[in-house]
């Protein structure tokens, strides 16, 4: 036989008697038979269960007139003590705790924090752990004051398009850095600081562009547009007393439209072509200037020969030229004897070329003349 503890109840449904039941009837006619184990006990049922905590707190919260002050499920908690002790316990708890969060300030290497007491502005916390008076006196703003913040223009794939000096268009993409370097004025002056960066960039970027070529925008002056920008980017926001400190400014790519792009790249290319063209001029200007220095030089040094001995230095001279001359020209040697009345100089041949053969008719008066010549 099973015996079960004494915690565990038989189900409602269960607890009729069944006089037809194999365990007989009630405790009570006592037939003889086995005591019906589903049956009340002879001592009758046990008593009721002492209360637990719950009951004992809202016993105590209802008051006086809902269970006394006496007995308690509080351990620690005086005897007697009434609803208004425990309030004002569990409200200085909650004090404690929020005076806990809200006087004590973590600030971090990089942060510096803005301290208002009752909104007005009362000091800068520098890094480390920080104490002030409870929240609403006194309320610390955080702001980040080594982080470097950069806004591109234009923001996504669009085009800025500007107009400089010279009455064209550039299209300009370019970046901007700042942090923060005055965190109360960064505070207190911006309602909106990024956006007045960036309208600070716009206008300083197409004032400078303004008084700008082409040529400088696309070349050789991003440089000088780049500080030029900067410098006034940083006047327009100190006006301001913004506390925003400028980093830079990158002009990423100039370009022109895409709309004009292909006669753009025309006028690019001939302005190339006209730089090459001056270099090479420049380039045979200093061949000729360096062939004129040379013989400069060489005269200056036959001077001195001449100073020294004028008469050789002079038949020198003259036979240099003579033979510079005559070495460019036919030449015809004539010796005193045997000389002929006429001589056809150009039909002469040079010496050393093959004489073409001439017709018979030709060559026979050509050889009479010398002789009729020589009888006279």
């Amino acid at each position: 036989m099973t015996i079960l503890p004494r915690w565990f109840k038989r189900p409602i449904i269960l607890a009729a008697d069944n006089p037809k039941g194999p365990w007989g009837g009630s405790d009570e006619g006592n037939d003889g038979g086995p005591r019906n184990p589903w049956a009340l006990p002879p001592g009758g049922r046990k008593g009721a269960a002492r209360p637990s905590a719950l009951d004992e707190f809202l016993k105590k919260a209802r008051g006086p007139g809902g269970g006394g002050g006496s007995g308690g499920g509080f351990p620690g908690l005086p005897a007697g003590a009434n609803p208004r002790m425990l309030w004002a316990i569990g409200t200085a708890i909650i004090v404690a705790v929020w005076v806990l969060f809200t006087s004590i300030h973590q600030i971090g290497p990089q942060q510096r924090g803005i301290v208002t007491y009752f909104g007005r502005y009362a000091g800068v916390l520098q890094p480390g752990v920080q104490l002030t008076p409870p929240a609403p006196i006194a309320r610390v703003q955080t702001v980040d004051v080594q982080r470097f913040r950069t806004e591109n223009f234009p923001r996504g794939d669009g085009v800025n398009l500007a107009l400089t000096a010279d009455q064209n268009i550039v299209d300009l993409t370019y970046s901007v850095r700042w942090n923060i370097g005055d965190p109360r004025d960064y505070v207190f002056q911006l309602a909106q600081p990024e956006e007045t960066v960036r309208a600070a960039a716009e206008s300083a970027m197409r004032a400078v562009i303004a008084t700008t070529t082409l040529d400088q925008a696309l070349g050789a002056g991003r440089t000088t547009i780049e500080q030029r920008v900067a410098e006034s980017m940083q006047s327009i926001l100190n006006s301001y007393k913004s506390g925003v400190r400028i980093q830079g400014v990158s002009i990423n790519r100039a370009a022109a439209p895409q709309q004009i792009v292909d006669d753009f790249n025309k006028v690019t290319a001939a302005q190339q072509e006209a730089v090459g063209a001056v270099n090479k001029a420049r380039s045979y200007a200093q061949q000729v200037i360096a062939s004129a220095q040379g013989e400069a030089a060489a005269f200056d040094r036959v001077y001195e020969q001449y100073r020294l001995a004028p008469d050789v230095t002079r038949r020198r001279m003259y036979y240099e030229t003579m033979e510079a001359v005559l070495a460019k020209s036919d030449k015809t040697i004539v010796e005193p004897s045997g000389v002929v009345s006429y001589l056809p100089l150009p039909n002469a041949k040079r010496a050393g070329e093959p004489q073409a053969a001439q017709p018979a008719a030709q060559a026979q008066p050509q050889a009479a003349e010398p002789t009729a010549g020589a009888g006279q």
